[in-house]
């Protein structure tokens, strides 16, 4: 496993935790209790670098708001340390997922030989499907 670049790694300071309650079944304890955690990270304030920081605002993602403020809600766990672990680790692989630059395709030209070979494979086929004609006596 590559050790991760610390440039691209999530500063806790830079992310905002609120605490909500939780969605779905649960009882009682899902009325009672805000274990649910929603994470928001300011893209532009981050102390990423300017090309994940573009990267990252390209992305076509509901959870990334037009200001740029990635939005995650973590209600996975009934704990508020556990989904608080969660959401960063979900944060983290979003970062990780933009991270390495996109390589840029360069076309290049087909080489004589398969130009060649191409000519004569089209010729072989249109040779079959001609024998395949009517015969005429």
């Amino acid at each position: 496993m590559n050790p991760r670049d610390p440039a691209l790694t999530v500063v806790v300071g830079e992310v905002e935790f609120t605490a909500i309650r939780a969605q779905g079944a649960g009882g009682q304890n899902v009325n009672k209790v805000s274990s649910a955690l929603q994470l928001r990270y300011g893209i532009p304030a981050s102390s990423l670098p300017d090309g994940v920081k573009e990267r990252l605002r390209a992305l076509a993602d509901r959870r990334i708001t037009a200001e740029g403020v990635v939005v995650l809600k973590a209600q996975r766990y009934r704990t508020q340390e556990r989904n608080r672990a969660d959401a960063l680790e979900r944060l983290q692989r979003l970062i990780d997922s933009v991270a390495a630059e996109p390589v840029v395709r360069r076309p290049t030209r087909p080489t004589r030989a398969s130009q060649r070979r191409r000519l004569e494979d089209k010729t072989r086929h249109a040779r079959i499907k001609a024998s395949r004609g009517t015969v005429s006596e």
